[in-house]
C-alpha cells in the first residue's frame, strides 16, 4: 500500500505537544476535518472514542494508532503527529508513553480492506527502529512523507530477500510462532515482525503465523511444524487449531511482549526445546494472558458468557428486525390474514425472524460460550447442548449452562485424550465432536438439564407474577444497569437477563431495556442544545447526532461526553434511567422483538392498557427520564463551573 496517498503535509504536525490523549485526538480530528476528509467530525470523534473505550490503541515503542471507522468519513486518510514531550496513553499492559501518533479515518465500507491494509503497512514499517527514529526526527512534513514512501521501494524488497533465504535454510533451528490479539490487527502484525527480526539477529529460523481479523495468514505448513524445535504462542485470545502444535515444546506470552523482549522470548523457547518441556493447552482459568496472575472462576465465567452473547447478538438483531418488519407490514397495510396464513410470503418472513430468535438463539449462545472456553472442538458439543436445552424447555439459562458444560468438558478432553500428531485430523473432526456431543448432550437431557429447566420455569413464573412495587424495583434496577457503563459489562449483563426472560416468554424486562437505551443519547442532545455554554465544543458536536443513535437504541454515542466528565455525566444518566425503567416496569408493558429501536412503538405488548396507551407510556417514560437527566446534568455542570471545578475550553 502507498501510505503517502492517504496523507499529506496538511495532515502532519511535527514536534508538538498535547495536554492529554483526548486533546491529541481532537487536534488530529480537526486536521482531518479541515482537509475535507470527514462529513461529520462529531460522529467521527464518537467512533474514535468508542474504539478507545473498547481497548488500547497504544502499540508499544512510543506508537499510538487511534482510529475511527464510520460513515462520517468521506475518504480514507490518516493524520500524523510527532511529539516533543511524551504523552500518557492506554496500552495493552496499562498506561505507556507515546511520542508518535497516527490517527486513521476509514469509511465503513472499507473497514475490512483499506483499514486492514493501512494498519498492517504502518505497523510493519514502524517496527524498524531506524525508520521509527527517522520519522520522529523529521524536520518537515515532506521529509516524513518521504520516509513513509520509502517503505515500498526497491530497496525494501531487496531487504526481504535475505529473510526468505533464512526461512528456507533448514540448517538453522526452527521456531514456529503464532501471534493473535483481540482486535486481530496491529499487535498481531507487530509481534510477528519483532519475532522475525530477532530471529534473524540470533541466527534462528523463525516462521510466524498471524491469526488476525482476516483469519489465519501465513499458515504454517506441516513441514515447518515437523521441523520445529519449539513454538511460541504470543496471544491474548485462544489460538485456533491448537492441535496442530501438539508435541512441540511451547511457551506462551502476551502478544505485546515480543515488541519489547523478542530475543529473550526466542531464547526461552530454545531452552524449552532443550528441556523437552511442552506446555499444556492454554487454560484461561490458570493464568491471565496479560498479567500472568491467576484468573478467578468468576472472571472466566463472565468472559465466557459475554463471548457467547457477542456471537448471538447479530443473530438476535437480524431475527428481531425481520420479525419486526413482518409485524409492521401486517399492521400498516392490513395484511393480518397473510401474517396468519401458513406458507404465505409474510408468514414465511415471520417464521424466518421468529425462528432465528426462538430456535437458533439458545444453541448459538451455548456453542460460542463453549467456544470461548475450549476453541473450535467445543462448537459441535456446544450446539448439541443448546439444542438439548431447547428440547427440555430450559431456555436461555439452559443455553448458558449447556455452553459451560460443553466448554469445560472439551477443555478436559483436549488435555487428556491425545494421540500421535499423525491422527490430529481424526481427533479434530471425529473423536472430539462425537465424545463432546454425546456427553454434553446426555448431561443436559438427563442429568443437569432437568434441574435447570425447573429453575428456568420458576424464574419465568416469578417474573410473570411481578406487579406493583416489585415490577417498579426491577425496572429501576435494569435502568441503572443499562446506563451504568453504556454498553460495557454491566449493560451487557442487563441485556443478557432481558434476552433470557424474552426467550422464556416474559417480555417486560426487554421493554424496560429498550426504553432506557434512549435516555443517555437523548440527554446528550438536549443538554447541549439547552445550555451550550456549559459544554465543550466536541460535546456540542456530538450532541447533534446522538439523538439519532438514541432512536436506534444505541447507548455508545454518549461515551465521548462520559469520558470527559464521568461522574457528573454518568450520574445524570442514571438518575433519569432509573425513573424510566421504573415507569415502564410498573405499567407491565412488554416487548418481544429486540433491536427494533423506535419502531418498538408498534410492537409492544400493551399489558391490557391498549396499544396507543402502551406506546405513549413507553416513549413518554424515555422522555421523562431524559428530562430528569438533562436537568441534573445542566445543574451539576453549572454548579461545577461556578465553583471552578470544571472549565469549558474554548475552541481554537
Amino acid at each position: 500500500m502507498n501510505l503517502t496517498s492517504l496523507t499529506g503535509p496538511h495532515l502532519i504536525t511535527l514536534q508538538t505537544r498535547f495536554a492529554d490523549r483526548d486533546a491529541a485526538i481532537h487536534a488530529l480530528a480537526d486536521r482531518l476535518d479541515q482537509a475535507g476528509k470527514l462529513h461529520d467530525k462529531a460522529a467521527f470523534l464518537a467512533a474514535v472514542m468508542a474504539r478507545e473505550a473498547q481497548g488500547p490503541t497504544a502499540l508499544g515503542e512510543g506508537l499510538a494508532v487511534p482510529h475511527g471507522k464510520c460513515d462520517a468519513v468521506r475518504e480514507a486518510a490518516f493524520a500524523v503527529a510527532t511529539l516533543s514531550e511524551e504523552l500518557g496513553w492506554e496500552g495493552i499492559d496499562g498506561p505507556e508513553p507515546v511520542n508518535l501518533i497516527f490517527m486513521l479515518a476509514i469509511p465503513t465500507d472499507q473497514a475490512g480492506s483499506t483499514h486492514m491494509q493501512l494498519l498492517t503497512t504502518l505497523t510493519t514499517a514502524l517496527v524498524d527502529d531506524d525508520t521509527r527514529e527517522a520519522v520522529l526526527a523529521a524536520q518537515s512534513a515532506e521529509q516524513l512523507m518521504a520516509l513513509l514512501d520509502g517503505e515500498g521501494d526497491g530497496e525494501g524488497d531487496g531487504d526481504k530477500q535475505p529473510e526468505k533465504e533464512d526461512n528456507l535454510n533448514t540448517n538453522k533451528p526452527t521456531v514456529v510462532c503464532v501471534t493473535a490479539c483481540p482486535a486481530g490487527i496491529a499487535h498481531t502484525y507487530m509481534a510477528a515482525e519483532y519475532l522475525e527480526k530477532a530471529g534473524r539477529k540470533l541466527g534462528i529460523r523463525v516462521l510466524v503465523e498471524k491469526q488476525g481479523a482476516n483469519g489465519i495468514e501465513d499458515r504454517l505448513p506441516q513441514a515447518a511444524l515437523d521441523a520445529a524445535v519449539a513454538c511460541i504462542f504470543a496471544a491474548e485470545v485462544a489460538i485456533k487449531e491448537q492441535e496442530r502444535f501438539a508435541g512441540i515444546p511451547r511457551i506462551e506470552t502476551p502478544v505485546a511482549e515480543p515488541i519489547r523482549h523478542a530475543e529473550r522470548i526466542l531464547n526461552d523457547a530454545l531452552e524449552a526445546a532443550k528441556a523437552g518441556r511442552t506446555a499444556p493447552t492454554p487454560n484461561p482459568s490458570q493464568s491471565d494472558a496479560q498479567t500472568g496472575k491467576k484468573v478467578s472462576l468468576k472472571t472466566e465465567l463472565k468472559q465466557a458468557l459475554l463471548s457467547g452473547i457477542s456471537f448471538a447478538v447479530p443473530l438476535i438483531v437480524a431475527g428481531g428486525t425481520v420479525l419486526a418488519v413482518s409485524v409492521l407490514l401486517a399492521q400498516i397495510f392490513g395484511l393480518q390474514h397473510l401474517f396468519d396464513t401458513e406458507n404465505s410470503w409474510l408468514w414465511m418472513y415471520r417464521k424466518l425472524g421468529g425462528g432465528m430468535l426462538g430456535t437458533l438463539m439458545v444453541p448459538v449462545l451455548a456453542a460460542y460460550t463453549a467456544y470461548s472456553l475450549a476453541d473450535k472442538p467445543a462448537l459441535g458439543p456446544g450446539f448439541a447442548a443448546g439444542l438439548a436445552a431447547n428440547m427440555i424447555g430450559s431456555g436461555f439459562l439452559g443455553g448458558v449452562v449447556g455452553g459451560l458444560i460443553a466448554g469445560y468438558l472439551m477443555r478436559w478432553v483436549k488435555q487428556n485424550v491425545r494421540l500421535s500428531p499423525n491422527f490430529n485430523g481424526f481427533l479434530t473432526f471425529y473423536l472430539y465432536p462425537v465424545i463432546g456431543t454425546l456427553v454434553a448432550g446426555s448431561l443436559m437431557l438427563f442429568v443437569i438439564g432437568q434441574p435447570v429447566a425447573w429453575l428456568n420455569n420458576s424464574l419465568t413464573e416469578w417474573l410473570n407474577g411481578l406487579s406493583g412495587t416489585n415490577a417498579l424495583v426491577l425496572g429501576a434496577l435494569l435502568g441503572f444497569m443499562c446506563s451504568f457503563d453504556l454498553g460495557g459489562p454491566v449493560n451487557k449483563a442487563a441485556y443478557a437477563f432481558c434476552l433470557g426472560a424474552m426467550a422464556n416468554g416474559v417480555y417486560g424486562p426487554y421493554a424496560i431495556f429498550g426504553a432506557v437505551k434512549m435516555v443517555s443519547a437523548f440527554t446528550v442532545t438536549f443538554s447541549t442544545l439547552l445550555a451550550p455554554r456549559l459544554f465543550q465544543t466536541f460535546e456540542i458536536e456530538t450532541g447533534k447526532s446522538t439523538w439519532l443513535l438514541g432512536l436506534a437504541g444505541i447507548t455508545e454515542g454518549a461515551i465521548p461526553m462520559a469520558i470527559e466528565d464521568p461522574i457528573r455525566v454518568i450520574g445524570s444518566f442514571l438518575a433519569g434511567s432509573v425513573v424510566t425503567g421504573a415507569m415502564v416496569g410498573a405499567m407491565g408493558i412488554g416487548l418481544s422483538t429486540p433491536g427494533a429501536g423506535i419502531f418498538s412503538l408498534f410492537l409492544l405488548h400493551d399489558g391490557g392498557h391498549g396499544a396507543l396507551m402502551a406506546a405513549a407510556v413507553w416513549l413518554g417514560a424515555a422522555l421523562v427520564g431524559t428530562l430528569i437527566s438533562t436537568v441534573v446534568l445542566i445543574g451539576w455542570r453549572r454548579h461545577a463551573m461556578q465553583r471552578g471545578t470544571y472549565q469549558v475550553v474554548a475552541a481554537e
